[in-house]
């Protein structure tokens, strides 16, 4: 991932974000860019593995010299624990408000019908929707209006794919939290609730679909017939972050070339 450019407008300085799984890919993207518009980021990451990257994440957001700064959360957000944790480091680190939620945070499944089992179910529900809820409402008392929750969706929501039953059932759970989400705050100040569902993109999480699923995918977009690029998604949450969102809530934007029309 590029250091975000010193030129990129401050539309986000004096606000406070946080951004589930930030160590890597599109989270990654997320929060570089966020911090290149002057937000204030916190990072949060489940794995010990990861805690090297977002060192490197964190000094980069430092060194932009631009009223941006970072921290970083290592929890596990399946544990119902982990959104109060969260929470509390981001008010110890950045004062009393939240701003902009982005629950980016995910894992993919791929399994016939006949072989799931509970297990399999609780390892992708517990993460895909248990924690944006459980965290949305651990956010919520503190965020400041107008604000905004932004859910990282997939194309899957809306999409069949063979095999990834728990996932893409997962997907279009997340999209229903959107809607409640934005009928259920936006009188409170003016926050926005919206999904963005990319449709693949070229990051480590692909490694796990199918090559040909991955083809055929691609063959499907009319933007170029090529996969989505990380900075494809995150121009489109940076969109949904800024004021000039302001009137668009309970939407899910489908971020795909045109995989999926909507």
């Amino acid at each position: 991932m590029a250091t975000p450019s010193p030129s990129t407008p401050l539309t986000l300085s004096g606000k406070t974000a946080i951004v589930t799984g930030a160590s890597r890919g599109i989270g990654e993207g997320i929060a570089l860019d966020f911090a290149a518009r002057g937000a204030k980021v916190v990072l949060t990451y489940s794995s010990s593995k990861s805690d090297s990257a977002v060192s490197t994440t964190i000094n980069k957001i430092k060194s932009l010299n631009n009223g941006s700064d970072a921290i970083s959360v290592r929890t596990d957000l399946r544990h119902p624990s982990a959104p109060g944790e969260i929470v509390s480091a981001t008010l110890s680190a950045f004062g009393p408000h939240i701003d902009i939620l982005v629950n980016n945070a995910g894992c993919e499944l791929a399994k016939p019908i006949t072989e799931m089992t509970a297990e399999d179910f609780s390892y992708v529900y517990d993460l895909n929707v248990r924690a944006p809820l459980l965290l949305s409402g651990a956010v919520v008392p503190h965020l400041r209006a107008p604000g905004r929750i932004i859910n990282i969706s997939s194309v899957g929501a809306r999409s069949g794919f063979k095999n990834f039953s728990a996932y893409c059932s997962s997907k279009a759970a997340l999209e229903g939290l959107t809607r409640v989400l934005a009928a259920e705050l936006g009188e409170k100040g003016g926050h926005t609730v919206n999904a963005v569902n990319p449709g693949p993109v070229q990051t480590v999480l692909l490694e796990g679909i199918p090559r040909s699923l991955v083809e055929w995918q691609k063959d499907a977009t009319p933007v170029e017939h090529r996969l989505g690029t990380i900075d494809d998604v995150v121009q489109i949450v940076a969109f949904l972050a800024e004021e000039r969102s302001r009137w668009v809530s309970g939407q899910c934007i489908s971020a795909s070339g045109g995989f999926s029309m909507w």
